[in-house]
């Protein structure tokens, strides 16, 4: 182990040398579990404390079941939401605001407001951005999924989509997910609800990962997936379909978990080997829409037990990321249960997020800094040695 002293001194020429695009402008309180403001230190950002060239990023709220709560846009409207956003994250993820149904809302119309609002953001606050998502089976318009159209139009029309919308972003998105849940838990293809599979046949995958790769040919480009943290049925049908891909030359860059976890269950505890084998295919690997949701008492506060637990899914989650070369992209699923997803689809469950519904920081938002800031020093005294 480390003296001390050595730690100490480690910890402040790392603050000395941290890269201008780590560091934000002004300086927010910590706050320990029940709340209580700690000192007013740079050490706290979860962006400042990542190792050199490892993102640390948050989904955007906005749009989705947003639409339906009691409360204006966050991300336009709630000030102190959008200071923390930039201020902690060293990447955003639009939550919805990318997704086809707000992008393209009517066939001959794109609605690219929202999105290009959250490029904008990114770019003044040196952040970069993850693209979700181009083929999917949900949140498709109606004019999609209801319209009468022939295979070959279909085809023309996911072509124009992924043509227009990363071309628009091209050079300004880090990452792409390209195709998202095509695979059921079973590891069979989503040929029923997947109107592209299903019209168009499992090859549209692959060509759509050739049309992003045209459109922006710096772009990593990813299959994303919930239920994929262990090595089971989905997974391995993820890592057989991208060994065919890549013997076909397709553009195939990364594979990324979502990690919607529950306390219900245990953690994972196979992520990092999994991860690993993706890797070894030649594949960045990322952890995409991290949160751990957990069931609440009446009083509707989890209990500290709780809060430990959440913390500990938490720091192995990052922890196995950290472990894997290459997974250099770590993104939360929302930082605050005030804007979170989880309560709206699972009835009973919640306090999913790092933060409360007034910013309040958990013990898992600790752990998530104190283990950042383990894996730059390690970095820095491997550099050192």
């Amino acid at each position: 182990m480390r003296p001390a002293r050595l730690v100490t001194f480690t910890l402040a020429t790392t603050a000395l040398a941290l890269p201008l695009s780590a560091a934000p402008a002004t300086a927010e309180p910590r706050s320990d579990e029940r709340g209580a403001p700690h000192s007013n230190s740079v050490f706290d950002r979860l962006r400042w404390a990542a190792p050199q060239g490892f993102h640390v990023g948050t989904a955007v709220a906005g749009g989705g079941h947003h639409l339906e709560q009691d409360y204006p846009d966050p991300f336009t409207h709630d000030r102190q939401y959008r200071r923390i956003l930039g201020q902690q994250f060293s990447s955003v993820s639009p939550e919805n605001q990318m997704k086809w149904e707000f992008i393209h809302p009517e066939q001959d119309r794109y609605d690219f407001e929202a999105a290009d609002a959250i490029v904008e953001f990114a770019d003044r606050h040196r952040q970069v951005v993850r693209g979700h998502t181009l083929l999917w089976h949900s949140q498709n318009p109606a004019w999609l999924e209801q319209g009468d159209f022939t295979a070959e139009e279909l085809r023309a029309i996911l072509r124009e989509h992924i043509t227009t919308v990363v071309g628009r972003y091209a050079g300004q998105i880090q990452q792409w997910d390209v195709a998202n849940e095509i695979f059921d838990d079973q590891g069979n293809l989503r040929t029923q609800d997947n109107i592209w599979i299903r019209e168009l046949g499992p090859g549209i995958v692959a060509d759509a990962f050739r049309w992003a790769h045209e459109a922006d040919p710096e772009a990593l480009l990813f299959f994303n997936d919930y239920g994929v943290e262990s090595d089971n049925a989905k997974s391995d049908a993820y890592y057989a379909l991208i060994q065919e891909l890549q013997a076909e030359g397709v553009p195939v860059h990364g594979f990324s978990v979502q990690g919607h976890l529950s306390t219900r269950y245990g953690f994972p505890g196979d992520l990092e080997q999994n991860l690993r084998r993706f890797a070894a295919l030649g594949l960045e690997t990322a952890v995409t829409e991290l949160d751990v949701r957990m069931d609440l008492p009446e009083s509707g506060e989890p209990t500290p037990e709780q809060l430990r637990q959440q913390a500990d899914y938490y720091e192995q989650a990052l922890s196995a990321c950290l472990a894997v070369e290459d997974c250099n992209s770590f993104t939360i699923w929302g930082f605050t249960d005030k804007y979170s997803w989880v309560p709206v689809f699972f009835e009973g469950e919640g306090s999913a997020t790092v933060m409360t519904e007034d910013f309040e920081r958990k013990p898992a938002f600790h752990t998530l800094v104190d283990g950042l800031w383990e894996a730059r020093l390690d970095c820095w005294w491997d550099s050192w040695r």
